[in-house]
């Protein structure tokens, strides 16, 4: 695995941890909002080996206590439950961030058991998921697939919306709420625009629309929370 950025420390990122945030290059989506598009796109190198990444968290063994895992998309390489396995062996709790495209390689992070909390992006309702994450066309299976599995259980987890103003409106939230019917969380997370967002014009919701639409998704979930107000 090629490591394309580190956060040596974070509180935030790994919910009831102590951890550091591993990123990984490349992602199949488009997202005209994304925080991390020098990931997405390739432009940003890898500028760590998985064998130096390893020396860093023995070195923090004993300091750290989970490893947040995320991109780009970390699924959509073949090589993550692998590269989990190892931190997995020195000790560490795991986190996954997945758009959720590739419940293959979910399933198998899953069944090995190998992270502890994962948690998957709900761009939009389908109508909207394509042009949501910068596609031309999109099919909704794999979204839906890896849905079920996180719901069947096998590691703890949360869905997640980035809400922007440009893409979003109340009657979305009816339909993702209904897509994840039954779940433990879900979070509406406030976008915040910054230098590396691909797209200009983006702009960030209310507090009182955010917790318009988290109220419309509590109808279908167990919790609904805001994310990213002050």
């Amino acid at each position: 695995m090629k490591i394309h950025g580190l956060q040596k420390m974070t509180l935030l990122d790994f919910p009831g941890r102590v951890a550091c945030t591993v990123f990984t290059g490349m992602c199949d989506f488009r997202c005209p909002f994304c925080h991390n598009y020098e990931l997405v796109d390739g432009s940003a190198p890898a500028f760590m080996e998985e064998e130096e990444l390893l020396a860093f968290l023995k070195k923090r063994q004993g300091l750290l206590d989970g490893v947040a895992v995320t991109g780009g998309e970390p699924c959509i390489h073949k090589d993550l439950p692998e590269f989990l396995l190892r931190i997995k062996d020195l000790g560490f709790a795991v986190k996954l961030d997945t758009n959720g495209n590739h419940p293959g390689i979910l399933r198998q992070v899953l069944d090995r058991k190998l992270a502890d909390y994962v948690a998957m992006d709900i761009k939009n309702r389908p109508e909207k998921y394509a042009v949501t994450i910068g596609l031309k066309s999109f099919d909704m299976a794999g979204v839906r697939e890896s849905i079920s599995l996180l719901m069947e259980g096998g590691a703890d987890y949360e869905f997640r919306t980035t809400v922007v103003r440009e893409f979003h409106e109340a009657e979305d939230f009816e339909e993702i709420g209904s897509m994840i019917r039954g779940a433990k969380a879900y979070y509406l997370q406030c976008f915040t625009d910054r230098d590396t967002v691909p797209f200009g014009g983006l702009h960030a919701p209310s507090r009182q629309e955010l917790e318009t639409f988290a109220a419309i998704a509590s109808k279908y979930v167990e919790k609904a929370f805001v994310r990213g107000m002050d």
